[in-house]
């Protein structure tokens, strides 16, 4: 089952996986009120999921899903490169992450390891996955944000107004505020040009 806001993006995974004579693709929602119908009506073996949706996001959605059971085999898929997401995700529960612009292959790869019940590992996930293990206390400021922090911090960083950002991810100016106002104090920041070269210096946008 695929879920993703971009209908381009969910035509060419579905191409991709379509190529393969043992994949299956049951289902296809462009965010979590079709993704909950969808999975009322017939359970994946492997659920493609997209971090970045509007609205409620794929990390909340993937958090969500932890209450089934049994839990869905999830894949998290994204733009973002490995070091701002992968171990995000796979300590909330994914059993896997790709990155949009890799290897076609590695998502056939993925789809089969998860059905399989195995985690889905790529070499540079790997490589985090030892770095972290080696030095579990060199996590940054921004390791602690919630899932919603870290995406006003992006956008802000990305020169976008609150008013956008809250249309985007569709909650109220209000609440923007106070993400931004969470982020501010847990970077010890004082103002949106300093968490803007924050963001910078730290790859995140």
């Amino acid at each position: 089952m695929l879920c993703d806001d971009h209908a381009v993006v969910r035509r060419g995974v579905k191409d991709t996986l379509m190529e393969a004579t043992d994949i299956k693709v049951i289902g296809e929602a462009d965010g979590y009120a079709g993704l909950r119908e969808l999975i009322r009506q017939q359970r994946p073996d492997v659920l493609l999921l997209d971090v970045d949706l509007p609205g409620r996001s794929g990390l909340e959605i993937l958090a969500s899903l932890q209450d089934e059971e049994p839990p869905i085999r999830t894949v998290m898929v994204s733009m973002y490169p490995e070091d701002q997401y992968a171990l995000r995700c796979l300590k909330a529960g994914a059993m896997g992450y790709l990155n949009k612009g890799g290897d076609p292959a590695d998502l056939l790869s993925a789809v089969r390891t998860v059905a399989q019940g195995r985690k889905f590992i790529t070499a540079p996930i790997a490589e985090l996955l030892a770095n972290h293990l080696s030095a579990p206390d060199s996590a940054e400021l921004h390791d602690a944000l919630s899932e919603r922090e870290l995406q006003t911090l992006k956008k802000i960083a990305s020169g976008k107004k609150l008013s956008q950002i809250a249309e985007e991810l569709m909650i109220s100016p209000k609440t923007v505020s106070v993400y931004r106002a969470r982020v501010l104090e847990k970077l010890g920041l004082s103002n949106n040009a300093e968490l803007t070269v924050y963001a910078i210096r730290n790859k995140l946008v």
